[in-house]
């Protein structure tokens, strides 16, 4: 049975690398906007997310992967997970001659939306992080 103590940082833990996934999925559509035949992708944090808590709680197999890291430490895993399960081919608005599915202006909107998102998430970390040196401490 998981008590409270099990994951003091709650959600945060877990959102904070899948976040930085997308960042990286994001970053890499808008690097390669003028490569010929490229597909433009996008990462699915909710079902990302779901998919972390689950394997936190046991529900789920835990993500095979490679090497340790820091987001593998927070997720409570050994290795670094297998992201590539909740990345998908985003469908072009608008056909181009060369194949490149990437519409700039639509990537910039979703980068921007990512970052603020991603420091939220961080900021719900720190948050968190005071309020555990605050009890730990009674200061």
């Amino acid at each position: 049975m998981a008590g409270p103590f099990d994951n003091p940082f709650g959600l945060s833990a877990l959102a904070l690398p899948l976040r930085e996934q997308r960042l990286k999925v994001l970053s890499s559509n808008l690097a390669n906007a003028d490569t010929p035949g490229y597909q433009a992708q996008d990462f699915d944090f909710q079902a990302a997310l779901r998919g972390a808590e689950a394997a936190l709680h046991g529900l789920a197999p835990r993500p095979a992967g490679g090497s340790p890291t820091v987001a593998a430490a927070a997720m409570g895993l050994a290795t670094a997970p297998d992201y590539s399960r909740y990345v998908s081919t985003r469908r072009a608005l608008q056909g181009s001659l060369d194949g490149n599915t990437v519409d700039s202006e639509t990537e910039h909107a979703a980068f921007g939306r990512a970052v603020l998102e991603y420091r939220a998430s961080l900021t719900f970390f720190e948050q968190r992080v005071r309020g555990l040196m605050t009890a730990i401490t009674g200061q």
